[in-house]
Order: structure tokens, then sequence, then C-alpha cells
């Protein structure tokens, strides 16, 4: 089974970023290959690692549920729906040297993500022996743990900003995985985008506040702004970039 390392934290505090760097820093320590999951509806984690993806499992969800109510359709005559989406599944598997992913995606339109988290599940359950370690992009709610969709987790990272809002967020989070039972090896907080590196003792007052273990600090770096803007992945950010450096000094002191 996958040693499962969650990624959590309110939207625009660099989640993704760190998730996709936390990735690179496994693959280079020789722990590959490594499960990517992108269980945020709002995917773009593939970006960060600059991988294309061509199909989600919302895709196929999708095309199915079009499938059942077309008089085209496309899978094939004697083929049930299960093998048909037993293949299509693999296709949504997108292989890399050191790691592979697999991307939930969403539903069109209205309605819940019910379905394609179901799906989700199922393939995970498949998976997961096949890797030594997993890292899932989670959504901020952590919906995905909450539902009992990963089989475990092992160490949950969560990520803020200076802000204390940020900070808030990562505390409700925590209370909701206690909430829920759970009991990683691992659950901290990295504050993501300090200027120069430092905290300040508001944020640090509202840590103390939520009782969270605050595992380590990422400075702000213009430079993982100018990679987005330019559209280059991130993990290509020179080996001397303070945001590596920061984060695998962070990485190098836990347990995985």
């Amino acid at each position: 089974m996958s040693f499962t390392i969650a990624v959590a934290g309110k939207g625009g505090v660099g989640k993704t970023t760190l998730c996709g760097l936390l990735i690179q820093y496994l693959c280079e320590k020789g722990k590959s290959p490594v499960l990517a999951v992108d269980a945020d509806a709002n995917s773009n984690l593939n970006e960060v690692l600059g991988v294309e993806v061509e199909m989600t499992l919302g895709d196929i969800r999708e095309e199915v549920a079009r499938a059942e109510n077309s008089v085209s359709n496309p899978i094939p005559a004697g083929m049930s729906k299960a093998d048909y989406m037993e293949v299509m599944f693999n296709r949504c598997l997108i292989e890399d040297d050191d790691f592979d992913m697999l991307v939930m995606g969403r539903t069109q339109g209205k309605g819940c993500y019910c379905y394609v988290n179901g799906l989700l599940q199922t393939q995970l359950q498949k998976l997961m022996p096949n890797y030594p370690y997993m890292v899932v992009d989670n959504e901020a709610g952590m919906e995905h743990i909450s539902r009992g969709i990963l089989p475990k987790v092992d160490m949950i990272l969560l990520v803020s900003d200076c802000s204390r809002r940020g900070v808030q967020a990562a505390g409700r989070i925590a209370e909701l995985i206690r909430e829920c039972e759970l009991t990683p090896k691992t659950l901290g907080l990295i504050v993501n985008r300090a200027p120069d590196g430092k905290m300040n003792e508001g944020t640090m007052e509202e840590i103390e506040k939520q009782g969270l273990h605050l595992l380590g600090v990422v400075p702000q770096d213009t430079e993982v702004y100018e990679y987005d803007c330019d559209g280059k992945p991130t993990v290509q950010l020179p080996k001397d970039s303070p945001v590596r450096l920061a984060l695998n000094s962070i990485l190098d002191k836990l347990e995985m």
C-alpha cells in the first residue's frame, strides 16, 4: 500500500505549486514511481508538473452519461459499460518518467461530484498497490478524505499564506480531520509566500490559537510568479531556487 500524502489549504495560497514540488522532491530522492492525484475539481497540478491532460475521470463520466441518452452510443457492441469504462480509465492515467498522474476533473454544468468521487475511489484502490508513494492535491474542504475516498492517509500537509484567514482555513481543515477520526502520522502546517521567509507576530499568534504544528516557512519568490505567467512548469525552477531549497529543507525533516 502506498505511503499517502495529502496536501490541502484554501484557494490561492500556492497549495498546488508546493504539491508539485513535493512530487518532484520524492522523485529526486529515488522514491518513484509516485502516483500524483489531482483531486481538485479546478485541476491544474499538471501545469505545475509540465504534463498534458487528455482525459479526466469527469470526462469519462460525462461521455458515458451522454451515451446512455444518445442514439449514437460509443460503447462497442458486445462490450458492457463497466468494461468500456475500464478501458477509458486506463487512458486517463498520464505516464511520465518518474511519476504517473490521475486527474479527477469535474462533471459539466449542474449537479454534484458524487459519481466522479466514486470513480476516483475505485481507481485509487486498484492503483495504490503499484506505487510506493501517492500525493493527492485536495480541495480546501478535504472532501475526498472526509468521504473515505482515500483508503488511508499517512501525512497531511496544510498550506497557508501569511494571512490570518489562510491560517484560520488551515485550522478548520485540521478540525475536520479530527472530527473524521483520521490519524495521520504527520499533520502540520507549511506557511507559503512569506516575505523574506519570515513570519510576523500576528500570524504566529493565529497559528498558536488554531493549535497548528508549524513545519516550516517557504519564502515569497517572484520567480515562481514569473514562471506561472510565462506558462513554464514550476518544477523547472533552478535547484538553488529559494522556494525549492526551503521546501526541501522542510521535507528532509519529515519521516516519509
